[in-house]
């Protein structure tokens, strides 16, 4: 193989590769890059058992070929070179001769015979989707899933798209996260999936802040297009909750409080949390006042907040790391929690912007 090709485009594409990559693979050949050159492009491609990365970038394919190359060192090179144009030769021993303006480099590669194919997806139909919302929703979202549960579809996101309307739910048996958005267009075509929590951190990482992504999805996968790269991932086997069932359908107590002060009072009352256990925190709501209190072995915290008032004055035990997760993901100036008893969830939802509702589950007082 013989190709030559601009050293940033090469470096997104090393980039976007490596995110697929897992080194506790036991397969080599998924511990490396995947490259390909043939005719007017080359392929970079990066790919586990969850998840597949793969770029298509312009070159200069002189000599067509294919080969795996070591993921970190090949990227450690590249992105050291200068931003002038690289060539990347190999011989038939599977050496790579990266050669850049004033730089030379042989390292030893891995023949591609073995290496998964790309696995094409073709879904009935794609949806388009602004890529700045769709990162606002996997934020707002994401971090409400679980790593350690015996239900599998805790470990990700129920991706949901129906007419018009997009729909993220994350839960992990503590507390829900739910956000919706409204596309231009209607669909044909609804799309419902359980997507894992890294492919969604994966690609999370590569959106942008303007442009365009298509979304679809077969029996078993889930597949993102944007611009010139394409992430393929499994979704998830399962019954997702059924969440709708779980928000609370009336409220004894209601308050309105300003989202940045409740933010910092939460953060600083927090500060004597030194371990998961430290982080119960009582609050007290009265007609004019919130109230927040910490006690543990370090000390004890008090803070207190004015808010807009209405119900029946309340005490209730909350998660104060839970709480600040979902507060410091609500993008409006105030926002709104309802609370139906002191055992039973509350929501905490934006008074204006997008639609968001967080759900907790309180703690023993």
């Amino acid at each position: 193989m013989n190709i030559i090709c601009y050293q940033k485009t090469l470096l997104q594409a090393v980039n976007n590769a490596q995110k697929a990559i897992n080194n506790k693979s036991t397969s080599e050949s998924l511990k490396g890059i995947y490259i390909s050159g043939n005719e007017n492009t080359v392929t970079i491609c990066g790919c586990d058992a969850e998840i597949t990365i793969k770029t298509v970038i312009d070159a200069k394919v002189q000599t067509p070929g294919e080969i795996i190359v070591n993921a970190r060192l090949f990227g450690e090179i590249v992105r050291r070179l200068t931003d002038e144009f690289i060539t990347i030769e190999t011989d038939a021993d599977f050496n790579i001769f990266i050669n850049g303006k004033s730089s030379r480099f042989k390292i030893k590669g891995m023949s591609a015979v073995d290496y998964p194919k790309f696995q094409e997806i073709n879904p009935q139909s794609f949806v388009k989707m602004n890529q700045l919302e769709l990162k606002t929703m996997i934020r707002q979202t994401v971090f409400a899933t679980t790593t350690n549960s015996a239900t599998t579809t805790m470990s990700g996101e129920l991706v949901e798209i129906e007419d018009n309307i997009v729909t993220m739910v994350a839960v992990d048996g503590y507390r829900l996260a739910v956000r919706k958005c409204n596309l231009e267009q209607s669909v044909t075509d609804s799309l419902r999936a359980v997507v894992p929590a890294i492919t969604l951190n994966q690609l999370n990482s590569m959106l942008m802040d303007d442009g365009d992504i298509f979304i679809g999805v077969d029996d078993k996968n889930i597949v993102f297009k944007l611009n010139n790269t394409t992430i393929v991932g499994k979704t998830l086997e399962g019954r997702f909750s059924r969440y709708e069932s779980l928000l609370p359908k009336e409220f004894q107590t209601r308050i309105k409080v300003n989202t940045k002060e409740l933010h910092n009072a939460l953060e600083r009352a927090s500060l004597l949390a030194t371990s998961s256990n430290d982080y119960k925190l009582v609050i007290s709501i009265n007609e004019k006042m919130m109230y927040l209190t910490s006690n543990n072995e370090s000390g004890n915290a008090y803070e207190e907040l004015e808010i807009e008032f209405e119900g029946e004055p309340l005490v209730i035990g909350v998660n104060s790391k839970y709480f600040l997760e979902g507060i410091k993901n609500v993008d409006s100036e105030r926002l709104c929690i309802e609370f139906s008893s002191p055992v039973n969830p509350y929501i905490v939802t934006p008074l204006n912007g997008p639609e968001y509702i967080y759900l907790m589950l309180p703690v023993k007082v």
